[in-house]
């Protein structure tokens, strides 16, 4: 019986690009806006090679030794429990960094000797050396837009890696995905590309990060379980995106103009 794959619209030649870093275990990066299918990539690149999967969320708390492991106490005994980054090493399986950005400094100084030709992993706590098999591949992502400002991912920890840019899909793309993620109506998926064009246009209005597609996505369910259009995209696509009232309202003009 053949695997069914997660859904996946290849928009330029990333499955490609990806293959082609596994096979040679080089490091991948992935960069773009927020909902572009990053993530989405990365669960069917895993399911179409038939590997393991593990992700991991980078943030401000989350340290290396969440990544590596601890030792913990489990009755009267010291054990030692491997973390995400060990488990994905040993098991030959994909290890997926979320936000690597956000990473504390700690996180990026542990991943060095996974990035470059020793592709290994030194365990402080256990003075244990892990040395990664060819199946195991580090993939990260990040968002440069959004970091900017804040924080950065540092030029020398970039070109660790192999990078590909994810941008919003052009508008028949956008389509086939509104309408496999959820079945809707061809002419509503078409008038949701049409909202995120005019909005994604409108640079004047300062949004930090434009519509997406999981954002239409969203929109596109509620509609389907017979919300009202206008409503389901205040919800599902202008409250996501700002706080400001001004911005709100036009937005809400502009979606009333096409739905």
């Amino acid at each position: 019986m053949d695997k069914i794959l997660p859904y996946y619209k290849e928009t330029k030649n990333e499955v490609e690009i990806f293959e082609n870093c596994y096979k040679e275990k080089l490091p991948f990066l992935l960069k773009g806006p927020t909902g572009t299918g990053k993530s989405r990539f990365v669960d069917y690149m895993a399911a179409k090679l038939d590997k393991p999967f593990y992700t991991v969320l980078c943030h401000e708390e989350t340290s290396a030794t969440d990544l590596i492991g601890r030792y913990i106490i489990k009755g009267s005994e010291t054990v030692w429990l491997d973390g995400p980054m060990s488990l994905a090493i040993k098991e030959g399986a994909i290890l997926y960094l979320d936000e690597i950005a956000e990473a504390r400094p700690d996180i990026i100084v542990a991943i060095h000797s996974l990035t470059d030709h020793r592709r290994t992993l030194f365990v402080d706590k256990t003075g244990e050396t892990v040395k990664a098999p060819d199946s195991f591949m580090l993939v990260a992502s990040y968002n440069p837009g959004y970091q900017k400002g804040f924080k950065e991912l540092k030029p020398s920890t970039r070109q660790r890696f192999v990078a590909f840019e994810f941008m919003y899909p052009n508008a028949e793309t956008e389509r086939d995905i509104i309408e496999n993620e959820t079945n809707c109506d061809s002419e509503i998926a078409k008038k949701l590309v049409k909202v995120a064009e005019k909005i994604r246009n409108l640079t004047e209005l300062g949004l930090t990060e434009s519509v997406s597609t999981r954002l239409l996505v969203d929109c596109a369910k509620l509609i389907n379980v017979g919300m009202n259009p206008r409503l389901a995209a205040e919800c599902a696509i202008t409250a996501p995106l700002t706080d400001e009232e001004d911005t709100r309202d036009a937005l809400n003009d502009l979606i009333s103009m096409i739905l």
